[in-house]
């Protein structure tokens, strides 16, 4: 459809008082849904599909804001459309770099969500944020009070194991960026085995956190079964069909984070040759979705520098060259504060990933005669920003045991595991 035409179609469905949209947004939707759910449904995939792009942020987030306003309280299924519309918006707010808006826009969400499923979805998302952000969380905070995992007779959740899934899995990845490895072990057993990698009722992002712990505990076999079948799913599903996830745990997100996480792995298993594959991969979806010169490139090149970094051990080289200059191009998209400069022990975005990666440059400085002194000095910096709970920064850059891997980078929520 041309463009034209789409916004000609979208501006009637907009301004329509009974809200009936043209037979082509009704022929998109699910068998089921209300009238209400596809027009909403088509007004996302419109303010955050490739149209858009040729468009501002601001013109997608008005058509979200009207279409939110426009359908409230407008019979059977306008609560689920005003909840996918502001599931959207959060994840527009996030792709426009307003962290804090998109948290805002969650909690939002929360309040007025109409299902288990919605609330779910609202506080996945949010987790995903504070994650990001490096906040202090703990697992045990619930998604909302009227969702208590506890009450396993609650008839909101009887038929609902997935959303069970979604929220153990974001407890798991919470309990394991806190050092606290044996519940999440505990978190992950609750059902992960069953769902991880179906492909279905969004759980990929679930999954793909599953995976994740099963990397860093070492059960790469299980590990490499989780990761392919979510790629397998996301190969085979129609990602704007999803709408029932937000910010970092979009579909694209899940494709992006699931990918990058199978090249760790298998550079972590000495296949070298498919790792560089996965990750070229991984920094293309990234450039992709967010521009060459966004800090998710710079997580992405960090794992790149890492699987050089293992090759070259494994090989008896050094491939400083190649190495230095991945380093140096991902800290300088993940705008690295100055080594010399103040403050380091404020809030920085991407620490983790920034103290990882100055953490290795500064290795590959410290074994160059006339650059130790800046090595030293780098390495000081790194050490003095690192703040993960599980592992040392000495533990994070040794690579003496390959089979057993301490470290994965989730690009979902720039974090070291």
């Amino acid at each position: 459809m041309a463009m034209s035409s789409i916004r000609s179609a979208l501006a009637r469905v907009l301004i329509a008082p009974k809200l009936r949209p043209p037979r082509r947004f009704a022929a998109t939707a699910a068998a089921g849904d209300t009238q209400p759910e596809r027009v909403a449904a088509e007004m996302v995939r419109y303010a955050l599909g490739g149209a858009v792009r040729r468009s501002s942020p601001e013109e997608a987030m008005r058509i979200l804001e009207q279409g939110a306003s426009n359908l409230q309280g407008g019979g059977e299924g306008s609560a689920e459309a005003v909840g996918m519309l502001m599931l959207a918006m959060s994840t527009l707010l996030y792709r426009s770099g307003r962290r804090q808006d998109a948290m805002e826009k969650l909690k939002a969400t929360q309040q007025v969500a109409p299902s288990a499923a919605f609330r779910v979805a609202a506080w996945e998302a949010l987790m995903g944020l504070h994650m990001e952000a490096g906040q202090e969380i703990s697992y045990s905070v619930p998604p909302n009070d009227s969702v208590d995992l506890s009450i396993k007779d609650d008839s909101k959740w009887s038929d609902q194991d997935h959303l069970k899934f979604r929220v153990n899995a974001i407890k798991g990845l919470i309990a394991l960026l806190n050092g606290e490895t044996e519940s999440a072990a505990q978190l992950f057993a609750d059902g992960c085995r069953d769902f991880a990698g179906r492909g279905k009722h969004q759980t990929e992002s679930a999954a793909v956190s599953y995976g994740e712990y099963l990397h860093c505990v070492g059960d790469f076999p299980m590990a490499t079964q989780v990761y392919e079948s979510v790629l397998e799913a996301a190969r085979m599903e129609d990602k704007s069909g999803n709408l029932l996830t937000a910010a970092n745990m979009i579909p694209e997100e899940v494709s992006l984070g699931a990918t990058c996480s199978y090249g760790q792995l298998l550079s972590h298993s000495g296949k070298f040759g498919e790792a560089e594959d996965y990750l070229t991969r991984a920094l293309q979806k990234a450039e992709e979705q967010f521009g060459a010169n966004h800090p998710k490139v710079g997580v992405v090149l960090t794992c790149v520098a890492r699987m050089y970094k293992l090759k070259a051990k494994s090989e008896g080289s050094t491939s400083i060259m190649v190495q230095e200059g991945l380093y140096r191009r991902a800290l300088e998209v993940l705008k690295a504060p100055a080594i010399n400069s103040e403050g380091t022990n404020k809030h920085l975005d991407w620490r983790d990933i920034i103290s990882l990666a100055r953490g290795e440059y500064a290795e590959l400085l410290l074994i160059q005669s006339n650059r130790k002194a800046e090595g030293e000095r780098m390495k000081e910096w790194a050490e003095g920003a690192w703040r993960n709970r599980r592992l040392t920064l000495a533990q994070a850059l040794d690579f003496s045991e390959p089979s057993k891997p301490t470290v994965v980078v989730d690009s979902r929520i720039g974090r070291v595991l």
